[in-house]
C-alpha cells in the first residue's frame, strides 16, 4: 500500500488498495476503511474538506485500527 501525503489538520496520509482505504492520522495511528471503491477513494482525496469527507465515511464504511 502506498500512502500519499494530504493537507489536513487530522490526517497525514491516505492510501487505497484492494477496496480498502488506509488513513494515517497525525497521532501516528492508521485505520483501514473497508469496502471503499476506487471511485469513492478518489472522491475522498479530492474532497475540499477531508474532515467532512471522513465524517461521512465513518457512517457508511466499517473500519478498524491497523
Amino acid at each position: 500500500m502506498n500512502l500519499k501525503p494530504v493537507s489536513s489538520s487530522r490526517m497525514n496520509a491516505v492510501g487505497w488498495e484492494n477496496n480498502t482505504m488506509f488513513i494515517k492520522f497525525k497521532d501516528g495511528s492508521v485505520y483501514a476503511y473497508m469496502n471503499v471503491s476506487e471511485s469513492h477513494y478518489i472522491d475522498f482525496i479530492n474532497s475540499p474538506s477531508l474532515g467532512s469527507a471522513l465524517a461521512r465515511f465513518d457512517k457508511i464504511h466499517p473500519y478498524h485500527r491497523v
